[in-house]
């Protein structure tokens, strides 16, 4: 039982505090992103109904459960299905 932040991650400290458990690092040693220690990271689990640096997370896509899914997937936070979001992009850089 682990959560893992991926690349999509800006370092923006937001999840950092929060972790009750203090399994997120900062990128101290030349990572270019956060990481999420498996070995402390306890999703959370008795401390809060959800994991709190998914919660806090901007980036969509960025933190991971144990099973590679999301828990912040594209469209999650906006409202808006990656679909009509390509397809708004697609014709504002066609104009």
């Amino acid at each position: 039982m682990a959560l893992s932040i991926n690349d999509a991650c800006v370092n923006c400290w937001a999840c950092l505090p929060l972790c009750p458990s203090d399994a997120i690092t900062a990128n101290l040693d030349g990572a270019t992103h956060f990481a999420i220690d498996a070995k402390k990271c306890t999703e959370c689990d008795g401390d809060y109904a959800s994991p709190q640096c998914a919660s806090i997370c901007p980036i969509e896509g960025a933190i991971l459960d144990a099973g590679g899914e999301a828990l912040n997937p594209p469209g999650s936070l906006t409202g808006i299905p990656p679909e009509l979001l390509e397809q708004a992009m697609a014709e504002i850089q066609a104009r």
